[in-house]
């Protein structure tokens, strides 16, 4: 009998494969943008750290040069130790949001209030979060200022010393990050199994014992990722070294991203290659840490945890 005469309509090869193909159809616009504003660039910076060019006239080929002139460059090795500075007194941030979110997961009285207080350094802006740090810390009016001048006698103008700078910045950046951290926390918080947390109640589990065998190992993924975006976050600190000190005092405050940026962009030099060159050994370091957590990552599920 044919199909025309049992009256069932034929299904098209469309019908037949359209559930299974429809969730690549809405990750296409997803994996296009990416390929055309991420992997590309990537591939073009690397491409462009082998010429000399100024952004507009010819490019002439100077293979490794770029790499050999950032190697003995002062001010290279001035920003990528305080990169390495910010990445390790950043991580203060994941301790700090932990606590805070363990505090703010109580049922107390005004909570909510304790957590507006907290989440508002992470809806403002890093350039509202620069200016009010840079009013902070002024000479003769900023409350810093005044604080230090009133318990030693003499007040710290901590953006304008070379040696005390940095720390500065990064106080200012850790505010917001500490309240991204806790927001991360507070999710995972929610999602901690009740029943685990009364079965170690009646066995007589409290405090830190209760936090360490209990609640920190519900909170694996929260950690994680709280871990990750703060190990990225230090490694691109651009926007408060832009706006607090400009690099400054001296080139003291640098850091690669602020450094890439000033020798490709600013009217230091408008040196393209030599900036794409620090673009490259900032990528590089950062896929050093990205490859270790998504390593991390694929064993945990691995291994079920």
């Amino acid at each position: 009998m044919s199909v025309a005469s049992t009256g069932t309509p034929r299904r098209t090869w469309w019908r037949e494969n359209q559930q299974r193909l429809t969730p690549y159809l809405f990750l296409v616009p997803g994996v296009l943008f990416f390929m055309v504003y991420v992997i590309i660039p990537v591939f073009q910076s690397f491409w462009l750290s082998g010429f000399d060019w100024d952004g507009l006239g010819p490019k002439e080929w100077v293979g490794l040069g770029n790499y050999t002139e950032l190697f003995d460059d002062e001010a290279f090795y001035t920003s990528l130790k305080n990169n390495v500075i910010w990445l390790v007194l950043y991580m203060l941030a994941v301790p700090a949001g932990l606590g805070i979110a363990i505090f703010l997961n109580q049922t107390v009285r005004g909570i909510r209030i304790y957590k507006s207080l907290f989440f508002f350094p992470f809806v403002i802006s890093q350039v509202v979060v620069g200016l009010i740090f840079s009013w902070f810390y002024a000479p003769n009016f900023g409350l810093f200022y005044r604080l230090i001048e009133w318990a030693t006698g003499h007040g710290v103008a901590i953006l304008a010393d070379p040696n005390l700078v940095t720390y500065g910045i990064i106080l200012a950046g850790l505010w917001p990050q500490i309240a991204y951290c806790m927001i991360l926390f507070l999710t995972g918080l929610n999602a901690v199994d009740p029943e685990q947390v009364e079965a170690a109640r009646l066995d007589a589990a409290k405090g830190w014992k209760m936090l360490w065998y209990v609640i920190l190992p519900q909170l694996r993924p929260a950690t994680f990722m709280a871990v990750v975006v703060t190990v990225i976050g230090a490694l691109r600190s651009f926007d408060l070294v832009s706006i607090m000190t400009d690099g400054g005092p001296f080139g003291s405050s640098r850091v690669l991203s602020f450094y890439m940026y000033e020798q490709a962009l600013s009217e230091y030099g408008y040196r393209m290659g030599y900036g794409a060159a620090i673009a490259v050994i900032l990528f590089l370091i950062m896929m050093v840490f990205i490859s270790g957590f998504i390593w991390k990552m694929v064993d945990d599920e691995r291994k079920g945890l």
